[in-house]
């Protein structure tokens, strides 16, 4: 049964939208971010492969819609709404009318707080309704808390699920039309058949078959990362996912620079300084380490913070299976790098350390993050089932922080292996610094932010940086950075691996925040004008000679 659209995605409320509504005083919102041109080679790309860019740009522009309903609702009327250009077109970075880069705070009048499930869930549900309703209908649990569904009032109390191929039918038919005209043009029969599954998982909403299948795929030139896939955006409870896409083109000759250390996880996973409880899983061995040119970016990926990097899938049972894929968005990652992150080592890090951030160890940090999501745990030491489902909407953030510390940590023991030579471990260290003050400025409600901020919280307190009051500048410790390293993965992994849901709370509360010591230098960098982030010019037309 087909329900009524408007209770399927319901608009968001705006009270006091005024066409006339004007910005703040100073700098446009838009300034915070650069634009780039997202440009790749596409001389290596056959007669076929360059025909299915634009098939799979329309497939994601599908996924870019759907966004919108889950973060906001109606995107048309939102936009029409606004006469100023400028905040019409943050709110289109934004796809909504809260700035993901400071916490979600509204930039239009008359916009309240955004609810913390977004448009998933109805804008007035609690966690503490919606717990007690889940356990009150243990019937209906499975079908609401699933990651593929909305959840919507129904009649005298009740909560409805609605499941996404049915909640954005339209938008999912004409997506999988597209992949399979796609599919239809693959020279590749392992990205023919990804194509075809992925088309039939958006009209079912059963994607695991689909994520072995992109597993499989090791020859192809392009790519597609396409679907409902992270649950950033859920922070009522951390469980459904945003529609989202990438379109990719392989980098070979890096792609082969990097191929070697996906074989290295289940080694790095035994040297983990943890107890063996919390590190007995064995990474699958079928994972595989790539750089990409991204083309072009859709929904959840691009809205607000542009990702540099992708560990996909999230799917556990597929990780244990299989492993994942890590993909390296080399063109945006470079742009992050010239744009934002040499200028704020300008300005914060001390001049003499400064010569040793590189791009090659943002590159590699990067790197090591993405690899460093497939190790430690992802099913609790206690029975309280998978990490993500024990630690709700904190799992996110701390996934992240411990990607970030376990990364640090492969790549000191890669060094003392003798299978990492290039750059050392101080221009890691020191590169690792400069990119927490760029990833902060996401803000607050970012995962990534919020990890960062644990990181910051607890080498602060190790001693791992000082900070010079003359200069505001900071300098590395790296001795006490390795030993910091060491304690918060420890810290981390017990807490993921424990299910410690409280814990995880305490510990976002304590150090997952912006400490008043940090504002002021965060304050510089806004002064100085370097952007927070990168925004695209993208599509077709930028590829086209």
């Amino acid at each position: 049964m087909r329900l009524p659209v408007l209770l399927l995605v319901p608009s968001l409320v705006l009270t006091a939208c005024a066409p006339a509504g004007s910005e703040p005083s100073g700098p446009p919102l838009t300034a915070k971010y650069a634009t780039v041109r997202l440009t790749a080679d596409l001389g290596a790309l056959s007669d076929n492969e360059r025909a299915m860019l634009p098939l799979l740009m329309e497939a994601a522009d599908e996924m870019d819609a759907v966004f919108w309903q889950q973060a906001w609702g109606n995107r048309d009327s939102l936009l029409s709404s606004i006469a100023d250009p400028e905040l019409r077109r943050f709110a289109e970075i934004n796809y909504g009318p809260w700035d993901r880069l400071a916490g979600n705070e509204p930039f239009i009048p008359g916009v309240g707080p955004k609810p913390p499930g977004a448009a998933f869930y109805p804008s007035d549900l609690t966690r503490e309704e919606y717990e007690a309703y889940l356990s009150a209908h243990p019937d209906q649990a499975a079908a609401l808390a699933d990651q593929y569904a909305l959840v919507r009032r129904g009649e005298a109390g009740s909560l409805v699920a609605i499941p996404y191929h049915v909640a954005f039918a339209d938008h999912h038919r004409r997506a999988a039309e597209k992949l399979r005209a796609a599919a239809a043009l693959a020279d590749d029969p392992g990205l023919r058949r990804y194509l075809e599954l992925r088309a039939e998982a958006l009209l079912t909403d059963r994607y695991q078959a689909s994520d072995l299948a992109w597993l499989d795929m090791k020859q192809n030139g392009i790519d597609v990362v396409i679907g409902p896939i992270e649950n950033y955006e859920d922070r009522l409870m951390g469980a459904k996912t945003g529609h989202e896409a990438y379109v990719l083109i392989k980098d070979r000759a890096w792609s082969d620079r990097l191929s070697r250390y996906a074989a290295l996880l289940p080694a790095l996973q035994r040297g983990i300084p943890v107890p063996e409880a919390y590190r007995r899983e064995r990474p699958g061995t079928d994972s595989d380490l790539n750089a990409y040119d991204v083309v072009y970016y859709a929904g959840e990926a691009n809205a607000g913070s542009k990702t540099i990097a992708i560990n996909l899938p999230n799917d556990e049972e597929v990780q244990l299976q299989k492993g994942t894929r890590r993909l390296q968005l080399k063109n945006a990652m470079r742009a992050k790098f010239d744009v934002i992150l040499l200028p704020i080592v300008q300005e914060l890090i001390a001049p003499d350390q400064r010569d040793l951030v590189s791009f090659d160890a943002f590159f590699g940090n990067t790197m090591f993050h993405e690899v460093a999501h497939g190790l430690g745990i992802k099913n609790t030491v206690n029975g309280r089932g998978t990490v993500r489902a024990a630690l709700r909407e904190h799992g996110s953030p701390l996934e992240e922080a411990k990607a970030d510390i376990l990364g640090l940590y492969m790549s000191g023991a890669l060094r003392e292996r003798g299978e990492l030579t290039e750059g050392s471990m101080e221009s890691t260290y020191v590169t690792f610094l400069a990119s927490i003050f760029r990833s902060v400025r996401f803000g607050a409600s970012s995962a990534h932010g919020r990890g960062n901020m644990i990181q910051f919280a607890f080498f602060q307190e190790r001693g791992a940086f000082t900070r010079d009051p003359v200069t505001g500048t900071y300098r590395v410790d790296f001795d006490r950075m390795r030993e910091a390293v060491t304690a918060l993965a420890q810290l981390l992994l017990t807490t993921q691996g424990n299910g410690d849901y409280e814990g995880a709370g305490r510990l976002l509360a304590e150090r997952g925040v912006v400490p008043a010591s940090l504002a002021p230098d965060l304050e510089r960098l806004a002064t100085k004008g370097i952007p927070v982030d990168i925004v695209f010019e993208q599509g077709m037309g930028v590829l086209a000679p």
